[in-house]
């Protein structure tokens, strides 16, 4: 049975075209995937469906009395809450439902109506056919899952990071229990532990979801289907990732079959018109002109920019790229114990632990964006630091990637920087529009390209994977692995960085 009706679809955005008359049906129990490069439209399909955004022509058809759960990573949270009370607003219809039943036994304490307890008694019978009396338990094990209580369930929201207050709001939909879930890149802010709780979880989910991700290991766990997006069209393939994608590479084998054998039949009819229209064939000419005329001609198969990452090497003679002494990192608090930790020229080393141990902010205190509580740490001469920031922020959002590299490099021509950004997997029609237009993906594509125009020896990267698609992972995975000088790189993608770093450092073990 469907659950959601998608038919007639366009969406344009300036001069570029996400779907034109695209059709998609969900059915109950569907867990799908949506898959396609970056820019093609997933998270703006999220946004159409819930009405965050109004597509420009098509129908959006929803089954009726269905309970829709969206994950909004940017949601504005009023009040302040801690973790511990955010979350049990999910059960906040139930504690309605107790707090009515409190109002009628008073009330027929004072009145003495027979139909009061009636409803009281309707009421406490929906309260005992649902998990109210399991809400502590239940909202526990979800917080463990998660890796909430790590962070303290009475800890306020205000004092999480983007990241943590991620998590909060995951955690919240999922106690929520709605029939249909829909997922934005929900492993962007999970380590590998909390990944594969989330796994499990939307295993055993017995609703619908609709799932955006560029993780495709993670996809790959947890869709029976998938859509996949390209060339303003949907196409639902039955299976997970693994046996869409070996379909979607069979139809595309035929579709090329079917293109080039039309192709040959529409030049060997031109080549009759041509030879014969004047002459006494002149008839038969004009007949195959109409053939020709009334054919629906398939659409050229599309050619899709690849990103080509390259890092610009400056040497550097030196044994150690990095060393700590006695490091302190934190806030208000230290974070870890003193860090003394070396690193070698050229070494790949991945930073890996829990979300909100630190990692971010030992990277952030390395390039002094942040101070130190104590301790030192030491460069070489001649170090030249490149570094990638997870956040999606933008100073003015509304400059165009052009101007805003012309901004970054004023010393490039405007040719050399529309080659940096086509190197990049950015596409010449997107360079002029405003960084704000831009998916998530094309965005940090921007970031990646200011990586690729100055000479470094020391780069560091803080989760660099997330909103990209395949083609642009697998350019970053060979950059680094091409890249002479040393690189320290944090990944929730264990899968990405494995078989590229030569060690690992796991600053769990370094907790105080």
């Amino acid at each position: 049975m469907s659950l959601l009706t998608i038919e007639h679809l366009t969406q344009r955005f300036g001069e570029k075209i996400l779907y034109e008359d695209a059709a998609l049906r969900v059915n109950k129990g569907d867990h799908l995937g949506v898959t396609g490069q970056n820019g093609v439209g997933k998270s703006t399909l999220i946004k159409i469906l819930t009405g965050e955004i109004l597509a420009d022509d098509g129908t959006i058809t929803w089954q009726n009395n269905l309970k829709i759960g969206y994950l909004d990573q940017y949601v504005e949270i009023v009040g302040n809450f801690t973790i511990a009370a955010f979350l049990h607003q999910a059960y906040q219809n139930l504690y309605q439902l107790e707090q009515k039943i409190s109002e009628l036994y008073e009330e027929y304490g004072q009145t003495g109506e027979a139909k009061l307890l009636e409803r009281a008694g309707t009421f406490q019978t929906q309260l005992d056919e649902s998990d109210f009396y399991q809400i502590e338990p239940i909202i526990n094990e979800l917080a463990n899952g998660l890796g909430l209580t790590a962070l303290g369930l009475n800890r306020p929201l205000k004092e999480l990071s983007g990241g943590q207050r991620s998590k909060v709001i995951l955690a919240k939909l999922l106690l929520e229990e709605p029939d249909v879930l829909l997922l934005d890149e929900p492993t962007n802010y999970l380590d590998d532990t909390h990944i594969q709780w989330l796994i499990q979880y939307l295993n055993s989910f017995k609703g619908t979801f609709i799932l955006v991700s560029h993780d495709y290991h993670f996809l790959n766990a947890v869709t029976n289907c998938i859509c996949d997006i390209e060339f303003g069209k949907f196409t639902k393939y039955t299976g997970n990732v693994e046996k869409s994608f070996a379909q979607k590479e069979l139809n595309k084998e035929a579709y090329l079959k079917q293109y080039h054998a039309q192709q040959a039949k529409i030049e060997k009819t031109e080549a009759y018109i041509r030879k014969y229209k004047a002459g006494n064939r002149a008839t038969m000419a004009k007949s195959r002109q109409k053939q020709l005329d009334r054919m629906e001609r398939l659409t050229p198969p599309g050619s899709l920019l690849k990103p080509q990452l390259t890092f610009p090497y400056q040497p550097l003679v030196a044994s150690l790229a990095l060393m700590t002494e006695q490091l302190v990192i934190g806030y208000d608090q230290p974070l870890l114990a003193p860090l003394n930790l070396s690193i070698h020229t050229g070494e790949k080393v991945a930073i890996k632990g829990f979300n909100g141990i630190g990692k971010s902010t030992l990277i952030k205190t390395l390039i002094e964006k942040i101070p130190a509580i104590s301790g030192e740490f030491h460069y070489p001469a001649n170090t030249k630091i490149a570094y990638f920031s997870q956040d999606l922020t933008w100073e003015n959002d509304y400059l165009t990637p052009l101007s805003y590299l012309s901004d970054c490099f004023p010393k490039k021509t405007v040719k050399e920087l529309r080659t940096y950004l086509a190197k990049c997997g950015l596409p010449d029609k997107l360079v002029n529009q405003s960084i704000r237009l831009l998916s998530g993906g094309e965005q940090t594509k921007v970031k990646l390209c200011t990586l690729t125009i100055p000479q470094s020896n020391l780069i560091f990267l803080d989760e660099p994977t997330n909103h990209i698609d395949a083609a642009a992972k697998e350019s970053l995975r060979q950059a680094i692995q091409a890249y002479p000088g040393t690189i320290v790189i944090v990944s929730h993608e264990e899968e990405f960085y494995m078989d590229i770093v030569d060690r690992i450092i796991n600053i769990e073990e370094l907790m105080p």
